[in-house]
């Protein structure tokens, strides 16, 4: 059976930011592809192949975003590959395949990307996992110039790596820094988890980030050991999708990669163990800042089987039934007083070595029990009365529906994706099929299939070694483990009943009144978008796109936003974007919504922005009328019902807990609110505050907020016109007309950045002594009306992130990813922002900030090179040129053009105004705003640290 593997165990690997030698005999093993020993056909267009010695590669045209490629380079090596003694050098063996090969000086590698425009994190990145090594490279354009540089790179990387003494040496506190970043209690449940499940076998004593004994002592000669056994050609697979001729991309493959050769021995295939028998156990792993859960887990050997119609079939049957479990327990989460925050059940393959059948929940302190019983007892509903044939029909829908618009939008799927899709493909040794061969084949499957059929299928789903339970609590439980085993012996032995049969209801929001008409109609042809308005004062402003078929986006605006809140005091709309949605509408809850739209392709999202409250939504052509009708239901029926805002204030006191356990999270609560002076509009409301607000004061901030002002509606995507205008004539367009925004509350419409400060302000986190966080920020200034002055200002923020990646994480190690952003708001004059954030140990705050004033020096005492700027520059350009390929790009720019026309100028000259910066605008620029004087300073310490003597 060729299920996903386990997502809850995907924060095991480790993604790092960052960038061989002579022969053996050649290896030329029989066909490894998947397809080889399957009967599914593969997609046609991946031209598939091998070479001599044993590389294998895919290559996959695709022109979305055009002009540009996404490569891969797999290595079948991972931290199971390990010897005992080598515990956490796969990664740091990723990290070295960056600093120096045989023809690359260890400081050029990135330098070559960069000036070939790609950015360090985003196009340059690289993870290790369990049982594979990826290199990634994102590249901006497709000439002979990138791919060769590229592929000469990823060469180098793979055969060629130097592992010098030295550059391990200094690599070793950037590997223990990112091991400090990631010690955290999301880590340590995943340990207790893999400790439960796999007791004795491999996958439970290899987490990828190590042994740091072994990451700081290990000499040059095991990287080189671990090296030579595991990077070799018929390890490793090339990946190469994007818009280029794919007979000269496989001539470039075979002309970098035909000569490397293996110099040493393969390594060995990891013994990955058995599951050994086990009888009923729990397990409870009491963790300050974790989030509250219960797990009860079934295990099995895996099933390796190869990837065949007839397995997928099995799979699909077996998921039917499990998405009729997990569409019950969303369903009780949005009840009122549900047994827990969230469920959900399962089944998966554990890195080769289990299969785990599972269902799991989340819960508020103290209502472990109630959990438990919840899950226990819909887990055995579901085993024992299986599904009705209106659950299996519904699921059927919802999957051909989405596999369909999958057919429709074939032609422009995005590039990554695809790259990725082909790349996970291989790890698991699927056929890479094409979106309309998984729709025949869902459909073939499908075919006449019974309730009774899934029924069949579902019931040895949750059978196996087992139940192994695992209850991850920040508390003690009282009565311990042989509470949690009596709970759930008792849960077994309460009879289940058949589920209630769910009425189907009709939608209730086709009509709006008559249609509007329109009033006016004017192109904007420098941005392709046109303007129409309605006679009721409806804006709506449509750009017509061919980047992605049947993908259609939706914004609605409206209202004044953020700005009709007191500055002064807490308000509970700033809980509104996770109430709204799930609070459904007027006349159906969010379920009842969901039933009644089965099937079609839409989406609801809502938030209050810094002027106007907006909704969103995504869709088809064929379901574009829908999509306006629920939008337009939103607006003005917005369901608000106390359920989702009684399930945060049940787990709000916890999600603040596992905040403050780390020096991020700690400083998320602590300083959003400290840079905007105190604005309550932008700090995180306390728990005793939410506890205080109840759903009538939040539907009262809504509905008013919702009730004035014109509405603008933009939509971006696969449509006309005219399409838009008949979807949007009977919905926004037949309301009443509106009357202008309201008033901003007293003071509603400043944002203020904080005064300097000599010394840091000192904040604190709970978690480990040794963990620390820096932060600096200098006011810069706005993007309201002409942004040019903030895209200069971002652009010196790329100049430092340059400077603070070479001195802070590579040179001091002081810090494994210290982040550097630059901000500006569109809303608030004069408030904007560069920043420096950096996660370090707690005894290197202060050389962090002495490396941030010796950078900040350097910046304004000496221009920057052309070179240093263009390094800066270029990966940003692209990265724009990436971006106005994009539907998303376009909802965003368009959304105020209505208001402010002069937006279209800055949309069309984003690119020029980047291109124009000199190395002198630079020094001028640091000298502006990277000032000691203007400076605001904050650390986040260990309020476990041992006081200062």
């Amino acid at each position: 059976m060729r299920s996903a593997r386990l997502f809850l165990l995907a924060a095991a690997s480790v993604a790092v930011l960052t960038a061989a030698t002579p022969a053996l005999a050649q290896v030329q093993p029989s066909d490894p592809w998947a397809q080889a020993t399957s009967d599914i056909p593969v997609d046609a267009n991946v031209r598939f192949g091998i070479l001599p010695n044993g590389m294998q590669y895919a290559i996959l045209r695709n022109a979305t975003p055009p002009g540009q490629a996404s490569f891969r380079l797999r290595l079948d090596a991972g931290s199971l590959m390990e010897n005992e003694n080598q515990l956490g050098l796969a990664h740091f063996m990723e990290h070295m395949a960056f600093n120096g090969t045989t023809n690359i000086p260890e400081n050029d590698l990135l330098r070559i990307l960069e000036r070939l425009g790609l950015a360090f994190g985003a196009d340059t990145n690289a993870s290790t996992g369990f049982d594979q090594t990826v290199y990634m490279l994102e590249l901006p354009r497709t000439n002979d110039e990138t791919v060769d540089a590229s592929l000469r790179i990823m060469r180098e990387q793979v055969s060629e790596a130097l592992m010098a003494a030295d550059a391990v040496d200094a690599e070793r506190g950037v590997i223990e820094g990112e091991e400090r970043l990631r010690n955290t209690p999301g880590l340590r449940s995943i340990k207790a988890q893999l400790a439960l499940l796999a007791p004795g076998q491999r996958v439970s004593q290899r987490l990828p980030i190590g042994d740091l004994n072994i990451i700081r002592n290990a000499p040059r000669e095991r990287f080189v050991e671990f090296y030579d056994a595991y990077y070799r050609p018929s390890r490793a697979t090339f990946v190469a999708v994007g818009d280029f001729d794919v007979d000269a991309m496989e001539a470039k493959i075979r002309g970098a990669f035909e000569s490397w050769e293996p110099s040493a021995a393969d390594g060995p295939e990891p013994d990955l163990g058995t599951v050994a028998p086990r009888q009923p156990e729990t397990r409870i792993l009491v963790e300050p800042g974790v989030q509250s859960s219960i797990q009860l887990n079934w295990i099995r050997n895996p099933d390796r089987d190869p990837d065949t119609v007839a397995e997928r079939r099995e799979d699909l049957l077996r998921n039917l039934g499990v998405s009729v479990l997990n569409r019950r327990l969303g369903e009780i989460a949005r009840t009122d007083d549900p047994p827990f925050a969230s469920a959900g059940g399962g089944e998966g393959n554990l890195v080769e070595s289990l299969d785990i059948a599972s269902v799991s929940a989340q819960f508020a302190p103290g209502e472990w029990k109630r959990a438990l019983e919840a899950i226990e007892q819909e887990q055995r509903r579901l085993s024992q009365y299986g599904v009705s044939d209106a659950e299996l029909q519904r699921e059927i829908i919802d999957i051909r529906a989405s596999l369909e618009n999958a057919v429709a939008g074939a032609a422009t799927r995005r590039t990554p994706q695809l790259a990725g899709g082909l790349t996970n493909a291989v790890n698991a040794r699927d056929v890479f099929s094409s979106p309309q061969t998984n729709l025949d084949l869902f459909n073939a499957a499908v075919e006449g299939v019974t309730a009774a059929r899934i029924n069949e299928a579902i019931r040895p789903v949750f059978t196996g070694e087992g139940p192994l339970a695992l209850v991850i609590t920040p508390v003690e439980i009282e009565g311990g483990e042989a509470a949690v085993t009596a709970a759930l012996e008792a849960s077994r032995l309460v009879p289940v009943s058949a589920p209630a049969a769910q009425t189907q209801m009709d939608w209730p929001y086709a009509n709006f009144g008559a249609a509007g008409t329109v009033q006016d109609r004017r192109e904007i042809a420098e941005v392709g978008a046109t303007v129409v308005t309605f006679t009721n004062g409806v804006r709506l402003t449509v750009k017509p796109t061919a980047f992605r078929d049947e993908q259609i986006l939706v914004s609605v605006r409206t209202g004044i936003g953020e700005q009709g809140m007191s500055p002064s005091r807490a308000d509970p709309q700033l809980l509104a974007a996770a109430i709204v949605p799930p609070g459904g509408l007027g006349r159906l809850t969010f379920d009842e919504l969901s039933r009644t739209l089965n099937g079609r392709i839409y989406s609801a999202g809502f938030q209050v922005g810094g002027d106007s409250y907006q909704l969103q939504g995504a869709t088809r052509p064929e379901d574009l009328a829908l999509q306006m009708q629920v939008l337009a239901a939103y607006l003005t029926d917005p369901g608000l019902r106390p359920a989702p805002m009684q399930l945060i204030k049940s787990i709000f006191p916890q999600q603040i807990v596992q905040l403050m356990a780390t020096p991020g999270g700690a400083f998320q609560i602590q300083g959003s609110g400290l840079l905007a002076s105190g604005d309550k509009r932008e700090s995180l409301p306390t728990a005793e505050e939410i506890a205080a607000w109840t759903i009538d004061d939040l539907r009262a901030g809504v509905t008013t907020g919702l009730a004035s002002g014109p509405i603008d509606v933009i939509v971006v995507g696969d449509l006309t016109v005219e399409d838009a205008i008949a979807a949007v004539g009977p919905t926004f367009g037949a309301l009443a007309a509106r009357g202008p925004d309201a008033q901003p509350a007293a003071g509603a419409a400043v944002l203020r950045f904080p005064a300097p400060t000599a010394e840091p302000v000192r904040l604190t986190h709970n978690g480990p002594a040794e963990q620390a966080l820096a932060y600096i920020a200098w006011p810069t200034t706005d993007a309201v009306g002409d942004r040019t002055d903030a895209r200069r200002a971002s652009i010196l923020s790329e100049v430092l992130k340059l400077r603070v990646l070479e001195e802070i994480r590579e040179r001091q190690a002081l810090a494994y990813s210290p982040g550097v952003r630059a901000s500006a708001s569109d809303v608030y004059e004069d408030y904007g922002s560069i920043s420096i954030t950096a996660e370090t140990a707690a005894d290197k705050l202060d050389a962090f900030y002495a490396a941030v004033e010796a950078i900040t020096v350097s910046l304004r005492d000496t221009p920057v090179t052309e070179d240093e700027l263009n390094r800066a520059r270029l990966p940003v350009i692209e990265s724009l040129h990436r971006s106005q390929a994009s539907n998303e790009y376009w909802l965003g720019q368009l959304g105020e053009v209505v208001d402010q026309p002069g937006d279209i100028e800055q949309i069309l000259t984003h690119i020029t105004d980047l291109e124009a910066i000199t190395p002198a605008d630079i020094q001028t620029l640091a000298r502006q705003y990277l000032r000691s004087d203007t400076a605001w300073k904050a650390v986040v310490v260990s309020s476990n640290a041992p006081a200062a003597q």
